[in-house]
């Protein structure tokens, strides 16, 4: 009985040797004539079964090809539903975006007042009126400027266009009175126009929804200043463990971009504004005022912004006191320019906003055909908040994958410059 359990035994080992050596025989005979090697180094060599079918469609360069084709085209229509959503819902959309830039710039008054013992609710109260406030107060001084300097402005306003007149008269080619005067019935005419009404109208219309979205904005900035940190963590239930703390990382990274950004911004901007004005008071160009304010707000629009200050301090001041100072101006505002370059933004806005110029001018771009003015305020802040995003999304310090330094990087033999 032992000894036929043993045969069995072996019987079963020599099928189980058998069976492979089966295979590589079969191989073998299928192998070329002429190939040299072991039947297992050729098995081993066997290339594995293509897809047949509509699968094989789908399998080589072209069909991987047209899959990733796909999902770009994928990318592109959520995109493009984003875009048209945002451009259809501006008035929720924009409110929204400048109460979360507020709220990142003004959220350390509100912390220092809780760590002070005020109530949450009072803290709150008291930042946003004194936003409230300093806006109000702002806005009052340029418009009694305005008032009481507007005739001046006027009168110098028709001096100057008389010297333009004279000026064009002089000039080598011919420019007679009956084609200025035709430009000037035309330019009559139109302010005559029913296109003015119905510019009138759209202006109108426009007045009620910026009073909406500014109601708007100002409720969302409260909620966002009392209750902000809670409403993130709200928004971030759905993640746990990695998720939950990438998602943390970022909350905090773009409170404390955009919040840098602002404030800094806001210095540079008190600074160019406050020299700028000094000059104008100095050379004698009106408005001086509303001018300073000016170049306050276009200081928020990077590249840009500096130049239109500029370009409006250099007409008004031809306008109104003439060429020699208008040229003095615009060596004022150079060389403000040029201080706030090398000396305040390094110092005051340090490693906040690290984009290129290119990516600056792409977003100022983006931004102003989608939400004009605003949308060219709103795009480069949000556009640093993204990029430091990503610089922490896998860490602290570590990048997303696609954003990592994967090789000694060189330009034309150079070490490449890091962003």
């Amino acid at each position: 009985m032992g000894l036929g359990r043993r045969r069995s035994g072996k019987r079963a080992d020599e099928r189980a040797e058998e069976a492979p050596a089966a295979e590589r025989v079969a191989v073998a005979e299928r192998a070329p004539a002429g190939e040299t090697g072991t039947a297992a180094d050729r098995a081993d060599a066997v290339e594995p079964a293509r897809p047949a079918g509509a699968s094989a469609l789908w399998s080589d360069g072209l069909g991987r090809a047209g899959t990733r084709s796909v999902q770009v085209l994928a990318l592109v229509a959520l995109v493009a539903v984003a875009v048209f959503a945002v451009t259809r819902l501006t008035l929720i959309v924009i409110p929204v975006l400048i109460a979360l830039v507020l709220a990142a710039a003004i959220s350390p008054l509100v912390g220092l007042l809780r760590r002070k013992g005020v109530p949450s609710f009072l803290a709150t109260v008291v930042a946003l009126l004194a936003l409230v406030v300093v806006l109000g107060v702002v806005v009052w001084l340029v418009a009694a400027a305005v008032v009481k300097q507007w005739p001046e402005l006027r009168d110098q306003a028709v001096e100057g266009f008389d010297e333009l007149q004279t000026y064009v008269q002089n000039l080598p080619f011919d420019i007679t009175e009956e084609q200025i005067a035709s430009v000037r019935d035309s330019l009559v005419g139109l302010l005559q126009s029913d296109a003015v009404g119905a510019g009138a109208l759209a202006g109108a219309s426009q007045t009620v929804d910026f009073v909406a979205g500014f109601f708007v904005m100002i409720v969302v900035l409260f909620f966002f200043l009392k209750d902000g940190p809670a409403i993130w963590e709200f928004l971030l239930r759905p993640f746990e463990g990695a998720r939950y703390a990438r998602g943390q990382r970022i909350g905090e990274t773009t409170v404390r971009t955009l919040g840098g950004y602002v404030r800094g911004t806001a210095i540079v901007a008190a600074v160019d504004a406050v020299a700028i004005g000094i000059g104008l008071a100095i050379v004698g160009v009106p408005l001086v005022l509303p001018l300073s304010v000016l170049v306050f707000l276009l200081a928020f629009i990077p590249l840009v912004g500096a130049t239109l200050a500029g370009v409006l301090c250099a007409l008004v001041a031809l306008v109104a006191v003439g060429p020699v100072e208008a040229l003095i101006v615009v060596a004022i505002v150079i060389a403000v320019n040029q201080l706030e370059g090398d000396l305040l933004q390094p110092v005051v806005m340090g490693r906040t906003l690290r984009l290129h110029p290119l990516v600056i001018l792409v977003a100022l771009t983006a931004g102003t055909v989608l939400a004009g003015l605003t949308g060219a305020v709103l795009a480069v802040p949000i556009a640093a908040s993204i990029w430091r995003a990503i610089q922490v999304w896998d860490g602290p310090d570590l990048p997303a994958r696609f954003a990592r330094q994967k090789r000694h990087e060189t330009v034309d033999g150079a070490p490449a410059s890091s962003s």
